[in-house]
């Protein structure tokens, strides 16, 4: 697992309940390793942002995880993006969406790490010209 390079995030994490941090710790780990294949570079940005944390890298939209409800958790994306409408095109039926800024997801069931590969690569290349 990637060490945590800001203590807000880590206690962040640390303050979730255990199913949760779990499910969103693994999608962390997806955000480091796409951002690595993407940019070998480049460090990818982890802090907190509305207090949720937040991973950012110079050419893509930042993406931000945290429980959704009561028993869900989130990837949100900036809700001027056209994103979510685009993977909401894609993965009809297969992911859960909030408007126009999140990406639904149950930690109680597998996450769907394929589909969730693509939204997270087209996250981090939003900006890429």
């Amino acid at each position: 697992m990637e060490a945590f390079s800001d203590l807000n995030v880590k206690r962040k994490f640390d303050g979730y309940p255990s199913i949760k941090r779990e499910a969103l710790l693994e999608i962390r780990q997806l955000i480091f390793d796409i951002a690595r294949e993407l940019y070998p570079d480049e460090s990818i940005i982890e802090s907190l942002k509305w207090n949720q944390p937040s991973y950012a890298v110079k050419k893509g939209t930042p993406i931000r995880l945290d429980t959704f409800g009561e028993d869900k958790i989130a990837l949100f994306f900036h809700c001027q993006t056209h994103l979510i409408e685009q993977f909401r095109e894609m993965f009809q039926g297969d992911l859960e969406f909030s408007k126009n800024r999140a990406i639904i997801l149950d930690p109680t069931q597998p996450l769907q790490m394929d589909d969730l590969r693509v939204c997270i690569q087209m996250g981090l290349t939003y900006h890429r010209t």
